[in-house]
């Protein structure tokens, strides 16, 4: 690959339009580039489906279309990344633009594995660029409150966090025979993980329910919601591990399965319990078996508050407009979650779901991923980010994967 030309300086204030370049363009994606575009100039689409490229390059009409991200990538033009690729493309698209010295906005989960939140926290820190996690959760109003409410204990101690996430997809088996259409370069599509022949359901939109590339419904909506936990808890992680298949995945279809649960223990000695909804209407009236809909529930010693896309509820509704003393515990606002990373990206400072976070989050997920497919509990340092104690081998061993070459390190050069 070519050297990356001299990149220069980020944009300083309000009247510059950065340069913005857009890889993967899929369905969330599109959100997110109309979101970015409407502060910067969209001046490259990228994605190893042509189809899709072609279809960005309709809508952003005086972009250049590529296939390659590190064509992207030399772009001395090119700012910001907007990257909404499949989940175990994440970190080299990340890497590669902190090394060329752009601003990343990266759709979550961050990451894959744990490891690889350790590569994107070093290349986005060693490079200094700016790295805004697609959480959006954290720039929502009710969500913030929820997090500065448990944080000042309006509800007393909090002792259980019960979080529900929509189930994740059941389907198969499926057939063997198919082919990729032309337009995709499916060899890249797959990138890192291990070589199988293609199939429709494993790609785009239903990526995420296969193991290979994404982590099902844990990493999905869970990603969000176990992002806001933390938050609230204001601790890096949880130091114990226990998850079970509830639905298990039909041989031959999607393996990720479609329901689970999982305990994880808080060195404060809060309880989260996390389980999946049927439902997946944040705002429904569909319940799941337990009587509860997509959202976060905390329990304190003085009572509980309920959170989630739909509203905010407690069992003191005064508490919600009772402002908080001078000398509360105040997290970091935002507003809007693009616009946040956008004025980071002025100010040099940290964007509110800066790379730290978004990898720490991450690493939870990650944590119950590996809980369900072992069938173990786990012990969990989140200082050193190690297992310990039982079953540490087998955690340790599953916090990274091996990268298939060439789509390793080694492909950004």
């Amino acid at each position: 690959m070519a050297a990356a030309q001299e990149v220069p300086p980020p944009p300083t204030s309000p009247n510059d339009r950065p340069g913005i370049a857009w890889i993967g363009c899929g369905g969330r994606g599109g959100d997110d580039a109309r979101d970015a575009a409407r502060r910067g100039d969209m001046i490259a689409v990228c994605d190893v489906d042509d189809s899709h490229a072609s279809s960005a390059l309709r809508t952003y009409t005086r972009a250049t279309k590529f296939n390659d991200f590190r064509k992207v990538m030399e772009r001395n033009d090119v700012h910001i990344i907007v990257q909404a690729a499949p989940d175990h493309w994440h970190t080299l698209i990340n890497v590669a633009a902190a090394r060329a010295k752009k601003d990343i906005y990266s759709e979550k989960p961050l990451t894959l594995t744990i490891e690889e939140g350790r590569r994107v926290v070093k290349a986005v820190r060693d490079n200094k660029v700016v790295l805004q996690t697609g959480t959006q959760q954290r720039s929502d109003r009710n969500f913030h409150l929820a997090c500065e409410l448990i944080r000042n204990e309006r509800i007393g101690k909090l002792k259980t966090l019960r979080v529900w996430v929509p189930a994740g997809l059941k389907a198969g088996p499926f057939r063997t025979d198919q082919q990729p259409p032309a337009s995709l370069n499916w060899d890249f599509w797959r990138g890192q993980t291990p070589a199988d022949n293609y199939q429709k359901e494993r790609c785009h939109g239903s990526f995420r329910w296969w193991w290979e590339y994404a982590g099902g419904p844990v990493t999905d909506w869970g990603a969000h919601h176990n992002d806001i936990a933390r938050w609230a808890i204001g601790q890096d992680g949880p130091i114990a591990i226990e998850a079970k298949v509830v639905t298990p995945a039909i041989a031959g279809g999607y393996t990720t399965p479609s329901e689970y649960e999982a305990t994880l223990t808080w060195a404060n000695g809060i309880t989260q319990i996390v389980k999946t909804t049927l439902d997946d209407t944040w705002t429904g009236g569909v319940i799941n078996r337990d009587g509860q809909r997509n959202g976060l529930r905390f329990e304190g010693t003085d009572g509980w508050l309920w959170v989630n896309r739909g509203g905010i509820s407690c069992s003191n509704e005064d508490l919600l407009t009772t402002p908080l003393p001078a000398n509360a515990v105040r997290l970091e606002s935002s507003s809007n979650h693009m616009g946040n990373f956008f004025d980071c990206v002025r100010s040099r400072k940290d964007p509110i779901s800066a790379v730290e976070t978004g990898h720490q989050s991450a690493v939870v997920g990650h944590l119950i991923v590996i809980a369900l497919r072992t069938g173990h509990k786990f012990q969990w340092d989140p200082v050193k980010e190690v297992f310990f104690g039982d079953n540490a081998a087998e955690g340790n061993a599953m916090a990274a994967r091996e990268m298939r070459k060439p789509y390793d390190v080694s492909f950004l050069g």
